[in-house]
């Protein structure tokens, strides 16, 4: 059943992507990740906010988004991407359509004031074992990088078009190595 646009067309998209099989979504509700809090608080000290400052993000949300990296293979910059792009990246950290992102910088301080308390690694070991008492195995995945990029065009006339596609090197070529370097001899 199609859902009709209107005020309930994320909680609409959230249903068709939990009937549909969303990984992330099946991973909350196996894990109770607010039981890394006492963790995450243990291990990262945070003021008490008296200097003022911008607050800072939740520490149960910035760890799922450190799961989501070790998942799909993501470096801080893409998992910025993914989380303001898809809405199963959105969804499983807690991040709302119109609430702040974490940026990639965040991200990695995040990640590196964990390393300096000696904690990521006792929190992902916590996490697999979680994983593993709930009979399950996370499988990480990658999610490719398709840049896209111009290509350089080839300003050629006629008179040269015609000598590379009988495979010689045009008229005058031959005594200038750079412009030698820049042509693509062999593209069809």
């Amino acid at each position: 059943m199609a859902c009709d646009p209107g005020f309930f067309d994320l909680d609409c998209r959230y249903d068709q992507l939990g009937k549909s099989g969303d990984p992330l979504e099946r991973l909350s509700n196996v894990v109770d990740f607010e039981t890394f809090r006492y963790r995450l608080v243990k291990a990262l000290r945070r003021s008490d906010g008296s200097k003022g400052g911008h607050p800072p993000y939740d520490m149960v949300l910035m760890f799922k988004i450190l799961v989501l990296q070790v998942l799909y293979n993501l470096p801080d910059e893409q998992t910025e991407f993914m989380i303001r792009d898809r809405l199963s990246f959105m969804r499983f950290p807690g991040v709302g359509l119109n609430d702040p992102v974490p940026d990639a910088t965040t991200i990695w301080l995040f990640r590196e004031h964990l390393t300096q308390a000696r904690a990521i690694d006792k929190l992902f070991f916590h996490f697999d074992k979680v994983l593993t008492e709930r009979g399950c195995l996370a499988m990480s995945g990658q999610i490719l990088d398709a840049s896209i990029v111009p290509a350089p065009r080839q300003h050629n006339n006629k008179d040269e078009k015609e000598a590379i596609k009988k495979g010689r090197i045009p008229e005058g070529w031959e005594d200038k190595p750079a412009k030698l370097r820049r042509k693509d001899m062999d593209a069809r």
